[in-house]
């Protein structure tokens, strides 16, 4: 089955006093490649985390932004008093202002805030990842939705090249005929004797050099490919990949082999047909 690597996933769920919130969004990229953005008091959890996404999402550029929002009476910071009122003390004596504005001004200034270190309980642990769970099923529901799009226009693109491979076959024994009719009609405008067991040897040995039977063998068996693949494997998306490349090389060689304007034409056909697949395999998983 195919998967694209983009997708965006979002949930929310409340644990005591906190509102916690993940986002993940991902991008195609060829490996993975996590941006993580997480509250301090929750760093120890973040291998974990990338551990996680890189074995149910595989590879893309993945980034997740963990909020956390506390709506209770706790705070995860507190005023140093003491230190607010040695600021105040201070400004008071530089020169004349109100209580008001040394308590504004005291406030902006380092150290006025300390921050207690929360520990983590298992509760919480286990309530982050359950939600880490479901944004991953989220999100996976979505490239899998939009994988069914890539997958089917991968198909139609694999059709047209099977087609344009059919005309090729058609061509092919015209373009033999007329090959010899071309080495025939020059030889007998030279008007001289030749000897026609070595003529034969020669054109055997000329035909066989733009023969293209094996690269329309290879051709079709690597479509074939292409499909099974799609349909069985994943992640398959560099597979295909590769996949691709090989079709790429027996298209080429079919076009230098070619010696024939309908033939050329139709090779054309099917490398741009092959780029567009190239082009849509970047997004798959």
């Amino acid at each position: 089955m195919i998967m694209s690597m983009t997708g965006f996933g979002k949930k929310e769920t409340q644990y005591e006093d906190k509102q916690i919130s993940i986002e993940v969004r991902s991008l195609n990229s060829k490996n993975a490649d996590v941006n993580l953005r997480t509250p301090s008091y929750l760093r120890e959890l973040d291998p974990e985390i990338r551990k996680r996404l890189t074995q149910q999402m595989h590879r893309g550029k993945i980034d997740v932004n963990i909020y956390v929002e506390f709506n209770g009476e706790t705070a995860p910071s507190s005023i140093n008093k003491a230190v607010v009122k040695a600021y105040m003390k201070q400004l008071e004596a530089i020169g004349t202002s109100t209580q008001s504005e040394r308590m504004a001004l005291a406030l902006r200034l380092p150290d006025t805030l300390s921050s207690e270190k929360e520990t983590l309980e298992q509760a919480e642990k286990k309530v982050l990842f359950e939600l880490l769970d479901a944004v991953i099923q989220e999100i996976q529901g979505f490239k899998q939705d939009e994988g069914a799009a890539l997958e089917k226009d991968l198909r139609l693109r694999l059709d047209l090249i099977e087609s344009q491979l059919e005309k090729a076959l058609k061509l092919d024994t015209e373009r033999t005929v007329k090959i010899e009719e071309k080495l025939r009609t020059a030889l007998e405008d030279l008007n001289q004797e030749i000897d026609a067991n070595r003529f034969e040897q020669e054109l055997i040995f000329y035909l066989e050099k733009f023969d293209i039977t094996e690269e329309k063998v290879r051709l079709q068996n690597h479509l074939d490919y292409f499909r099974e693949v799609m349909s069985k494997d994943f992640p398959n998306g560099k597979k295909l990949g590769f996949i691709a490349q090989e079709i790429g090389r027996e298209v080429n060689t079919i076009g230098s082999k070619a010696n024939h304007a309908e033939l050329q034409k139709i090779v054309v056909q099917m490398k741009d047909e092959l780029e567009k697949i190239k082009e849509q395999l970047l997004n798959v998983l």
